[in-house]
């Protein structure tokens, strides 16, 4: 049965949405805006948001597979998530595997401190969070590198000339265009849903309005904005809404698993941090790829 609320704390109905959107809208501006102002004036304090997140994703993490009885060693896994995050920025992919390796095997050899009982639960699920979070993470680092670095680049906040900056914002509101696109068709037009199972409140509606949305985006952007060419822009559309979905889809599958609704209330409207790096986490690798060897 479900409590009824108190007339001192009526439940707020968010609709369709299942959110508070001013929360969620203010929230995001703050972010946002975080992040243009570190790309603008200084380009490498980017870095800084990036490592602050992968520390608060993990501890996410770690609050979550505590339901399920699972017990991530943080220490080892923040310390080598920022370490391999500092390293794909100033040394490039090679020395992030490097990293990952390193840390993965440190974090491996830390558990043996707690004996044997949960010692293969405890560290498969370690090393599935270093690769879900800082590994996926780092290619931002490897995205805005594209411009130069501290060592023997720029560094600097050289802004929309910058071609590493460039490639952020391109990812940035590509992925955001895939989550308007789908929030707006979804709440409009969404009757059929596209993995029921997993995450009711998505229908094949809502993924066609993300998959318009966020092609005329990468067009936009990769054609306007990064001066590359047409069918660069599509593929990045194309790339952006189909891991965007699958992120998302993936962390649902996770929370569901770990019998939680969000990772935790630290970005209000949105839930946890990893609500809402889901997406982004998923894209950014195959968004590297395409325009490290296309445009760059």
């Amino acid at each position: 049965m479900t409590e009824s609320p108190s007339p001192a704390a009526p439940a707020k109905d968010h609709g369709r949405a299942g959110r508070d959107l001013r929360a969620a809208v203010t929230s995001a501006v703050v972010l946002l805006g975080a992040i243009a102002a570190s790309l603008f004036f200084w380009k490498t304090a980017f870095m800084v948001i990036v490592a602050v997140a992968v520390v608060v994703a993990i501890w996410e993490l770690r609050r979550g597979f505590s339901a399920k009885g699972i017990d991530l060693p943080e220490q080892p896994l923040m310390v080598g998530g920022v370490v391999m995050v500092v390293v794909a920025y100033f040394y490039g992919a090679p020395a992030l595997v490097t990293a990952t390796a390193v840390s993965a095997l440190a974090t491996m050899l830390w558990l043996l401190r707690r004996g044997i009982d949960g010692y293969v639960q405890n560290a498969t699920a370690s090393v599935f969070t270093l690769v879900y979070v800082p590994f996926l993470g780092s290619f931002v680092a490897l995205l805005l590198a594209e411009g130069g670095t501290g060592l023997g680049g720029d560094g600097g906040g050289a802004g929309l000339g910058d071609p590493g900056v460039q490639g952020i914002i391109a990812f940035i509101l590509v992925t955001i265009a895939s989550d308007i696109g789908g929030y707006v068709a979804g709440v409009l037009f969404g009757k059929h849903p596209l993995a029921p199972v997993i995450s009711p409140k998505k229908s094949w509606e809502g993924f066609a309005g993300s998959l318009v949305f966020t092609v005329a985006a990468g067009w936009a952007l990769v054609t306007y904005l990064l001066d590359g060419d047409w069918w660069v822009g599509i593929a990045l559309g194309v790339i952006a809404v189909v891991m965007a979905t699958l992120g998302d889809l993936c962390e649902s599958v996770i929370k569901r698993d770990l019998g939680i609704k969000d990772m935790s209330q630290v970005v209000p409207g949105h839930g946890g941090l990893m609500d809402r790096l889901d997406s982004l986490l998923a894209t950014v690798a195959p968004i590297w790829l395409l325009l490290h060897y296309a445009v760059f």
